[in-house]
C-alpha cells in the first residue's frame, strides 16, 4: 500500500496523477458529448443508446463507471488543491510584478473553473440522473412498438432544456468547461513530461481545439431544444 501511495507524496507524482486523471476526464467529456449528440438523430436513436447503457448486464456496470468517474474527478480536484497549496507555501510572498504574459486567463483560473464544474456536476446528477431538481420531466416513458416501455430520455432532455433557467445554467457551465479545457485539455502532456520537442506545439493546439469542439457540441444541444429546433 505504501508503495502505491509513494508517487502521490512527490511533486512529480502529484502532477502525473493530475495528468492521468485529466486525460481520463477529457475522454469522458468527449464520449459523453458524442452520445448526447444522438438527440439530433431522433427519439429512437438516443433512447436506444440510453437503453443499451442500462439494459440487463449493463445497469450495474454503469453505476460502477459513474462511481469510478467521481473517484477520478475527486482525485483530480484534490491533487489540484494540494499542488496549489504547495506552490503557495514555496512562494509565500507574491511577486510585485507577476509574469502573466505567458500565462493565459484560463491557466491562471483553473481552480475557479474547476470548482464551477464540480458544482455543475452535482446539479447535473441531481437533474438528469436522479430527477431531484425536475421530477416532472424525469424519464417519461413511451411504447413505440407496442411491446415494451422504454425510458424516454429524448423527452426528458428536450423538455428539460426548454426551460430557460435550466438551459441558462447549462450554457454557463459549458462556458466554464470550455475555459477549463482550453488550458487543461493540453496541459496533461506537460504534467506527464511529454510537452517537449514536436509535441510542444501539439499540446498548445490540443486544448483550444478540444475546448471549442466541446463547447460547440454541448451548446448546440441546449440551444436546439430551447429554440424548438429539436422538440417532442
Amino acid at each position: 500500500m505504501n508503495a502505491l501511495l509513494t508517487p502521490a507524496k512527490t511533486s512529480i507524482g502529484k502532477k502525473a496523477i493530475m495528468g492521468v486523471t485529466g486525460v481520463l476526464l477529457v475522454l469522458f467529456v468527449l464520449g459523453h458529448m458524442t452520445g448526447n449528440l444522438l438527440i439530433f438523430a431522433g427519439r429512437d436513436a438516443i433512447n436506444e443508446y440510453a437503453r443499451f447503457l442500462h439494459e440487463a448486464g449493463h445497469g450495474a456496470l454503469i453505476w460502477v463507471a459513474r462511481l469510478g468517474l467521481l473517484a477520478v474527478f475527486a482525485t483530480h480536484l484534490v491533487m489540484a488543491f494540494v499542488l496549489r497549496a504547495e506552490n503557495r507555501k514555496a512562494r509565500p510572498v507574491r511577486y510585485v510584478v507577476e509574469d502573466t504574459l505567458q500565462a493565459s486567463w484560463a491557466s491562471r483560473n483553473m481552480m475557479l473553473t474547476g470548482i464551477v464544474m464540480f458544482l455543475f456536476i452535482v446539479y447535473h446528477i441531481a437533474h438528469f440522473t436522479l430527477g431531484a431538481t425536475d421530477p416532472e420531466t424525469f424519464k417519461g416513458s413511451f411504447d413505440p412498438r407496442g411491446t415494451e416501455k422504454l425510458e424516454d430520455v429524448y423527452q426528458m432532455v428536450v423538455r428539460g432544456f426548454q426551460k430557460p433557467v435550466v438551459a441558462g445554467l447549462y450554457l454557463v457551465a459549458q462556458l466554464a468547461l470550455c475555459v477549463h479545457l482550453w488550458h487543461g485539455a493540453g496541459s496533461w502532456m506537460q504534467s506527464l513530461g511529454l510537452n517537449r520537442g514536436k509535441l510542444r506545439q501539439t499540446s498548445r493546439l490540443m486544448g483550444p481545439a478540444i475546448a471549442l469542439l466541446v463547447l460547440a457540441g454541448n451548446t448546440l444541444i441546449v440551444l436546439a431544444c430551447l429554440l424548438g429546433i429539436v422538440s417532442v
